[in-house]
């Protein structure tokens, strides 16, 4: 826990506030614009072009289309000297049919803000401050594309914030996959010749069968949970073909591909039992994210200065997937959040979607981007604490808690 009585800011961060609340105004309409424009991932055309425009126009140099995904961008902001490259990162993808039920246009606003007053504030300061914006977290991963692409080559440190239902510094998320796992069998008519037939669908139940079976046995963090796709074309004859599409998650990637694991031996005895042949496609998600301990305590420092209590993360903490997962595993990184809604209001939920065009998500957007810039800047001031974050990172490296970038590469070639 963070100590009761918030700390008297320093004069930059007096200054960084200043040029946040200078820009609020904007910033919040802009939040409410990409809210009631919702768009899904890698089509998020106005938006991407709402916030490149607004860095542009701030005095950032700015990409467009970079790792060559067309929504995405690259901004920049040189300091007085060459040093370290901190990057903030935007998402500003919307969830089919419900909108902005997880509130990226709150994290697309806030990113920009924090990039834009650390521009405009005029603070001296060695090396490069980059915004990001990065499409289709909501499933399509634009992190990891961009990623392979080289885009986050020359960054030391990436921050970012996202909003929830409390203030959470170490909050982690859950590596994940997908699986589908299709039976063939043989067709027959289901009252004249039921004899001759193989029937897929009862491979596809036992499946089911079988996972719920051994769901006793697996980790607290474990989540493995699937729907059935096709399970034949007529009641009258045996289904010679059933799907079904899985989703494995766990808190770390050793312990997911373990699952994994379970899930395909299951499936192969559901085969065997039943007579019918497994056909076994996956496809890795995303990476479980990893904070820098180091980042985290000087972001949980600002939040506290601004009144805002940073809660360490329960040890059966709730959580999802993302793809700053796999930004986290190649380098020092953080994934903040602050609350917008009520504990217990879920995440992809419609009361979620209200909250974020809220009077609270209004002012996550501006408190977020304050948090952000001076986080950003205190790295860039204080090369200290930047080299003990990669200092931490090296080490959880040879650790093994993170891949590190070679063998994040090499797991995803």
């Amino acid at each position: 826990m963070t100590a009761t009585v918030p700390p008297k800011p320093s004069p930059p961060q007096v200054r960084l506030d200043e040029e946040v609340d200078r820009h609020a105004q904007t910033l919040v309409a802009l939040s409410q614009k990409i809210h009631a424009n919702p768009e899904t991932g890698f089509k998020e055309v106005q938006a991407s072009r709402w916030l490149a425009d607004l860095l542009e126009t701030s005095g950032f140099a700015v990409e467009r289309g970079v790792g060559g995904l067309s929504t995405s961008f690259r901004a920049t902001f040189e300091g007085t000297m060459a040093g370290p490259n901190i990057a903030i990162l935007s998402e500003y993808d919307a969830l089919p049919e419900l909108g902005h039920a997880c509130g990226h246009n709150i994290i697309a606003t806030t990113g920009v803000g924090a990039g834009i007053a650390i521009a405009t504030s005029g603070l001296p300061f060695a090396g490069r401050i980059t915004v990001i914006g990065t499409p289709a977290e909501e499933g399509g991963g634009g992190k990891i594309i961009m990623a392979r692409a080289g885009v986050f080559d020359d960054v030391d440190a990436v921050i970012m914030m996202h909003p929830s239902t409390k203030a959470m510094t170490m909050r982690g998320s859950l590596a994940s996959g997908r699986v589908e796992a299709v039976f063939h069998g043989r067709a027959a008519h289901a009252a004249a010749s039921p004899d001759q037939g193989i029937n897929a669908l009862e491979a596809v139940i036992a499946l089911f069968n079988g996972v719920n079976a051994r769901r006793l046995h697996f980790r607290a963090d474990a989540r493995v949970h699937g729907i059935i796709t096709h399970g034949g074309d007529a009641v009258n004859i045996i289904p010679a073909r059933a799907a079904s599409a899985w989703s494995v998650r766990a808190r770390d990637r050793a312990y997911q591909r373990h699952l994994v694991a379970v899930l395909r031996d299951v499936a192969e005895g559901a085969a065997t039992m039943t007579g019918a042949r497994l056909e076994w496609r996956e496809t890795r998600g995303y990476d479980n994210m990893v904070p820098s301990p180091a980042i985290a305590a000087i972001c949980a420092l600002h939040l506290n200065r601004l009144g805002i209590e940073d809660i360490s993360p329960s040890p059966n903490e709730r959580m999802g997937s993302t793809d700053m997962g796999d930004i986290s595993q190649i380098l020092p990184g953080l994934h903040v959040y602050l609350p917008i809604a009520p504990e217990g209001t879920a995440g992809h939920s419609i009361e979620f979607r209200e909250a974020s065009a809220s009077e609270a998500g209004d002012q996550a957007v501006i408190t977020g981007a304050k948090v952000l810039a001076s986080t950003a800047l205190d790295l860039l001031l204080d090369h200290k604490v930047l080299q003990q974050a990669i200092h931490e990172h090296a080490e959880m490296v040879r650790n093994g808690l993170v891949a590190g970038r070679d063998g994040w590469m090499t797991a995803r070639a």
